[in-house]
């Protein structure tokens, strides 16, 4: 199994656990999927497109658990990138952790990768 990343705020997974699905980020949705990260890919992410933003948690999914709405596409660079074309239910989230600013301002991703 491979575990997958989701950054994002925490207000925004509150909401989710209270509706026991997540729709995506207001990009997501731009998008029409939900941008997720391998643990090699999680750090850079959260630099360039977290940067400055406090209040962050990442949530660890294994990517067998989503089917085949998860697909792996060329994004960045070349590299194959998770996204989700679907909504994800809380309860397949297999653990929350926190995303402190380092000193730089990026969000610190600790994926044990």
């Amino acid at each position: 199994m491979s575990r997958i990343y989701k950054i994002l705020p925490r207000w925004e997974w509150e909401a989710a656990l209270a509706a026991r699905r997540f729709d995506g980020s207001a990009i997501d949705r731009q998008d029409g999927f939900m941008h997720f990260s391998t643990a090699e890919q999680a750090q850079e992410t959260a630099r360039r497109h977290f940067a400055g933003q406090e209040d962050l948690v990442v949530l660890a999914v294994e990517a067998d658990d989503l089917g085949p709405a998860l697909r792996w596409e060329v994004s960045r660079g070349g590299d194959l990138f998770p996204h989700l074309y679907a909504h994800l239910e809380t309860a397949l989230v297999r653990a929350v952790t926190e995303a402190p600013l380092g000193a730089d301002g990026v969000p610190q991703i600790e994926t044990g990768a």
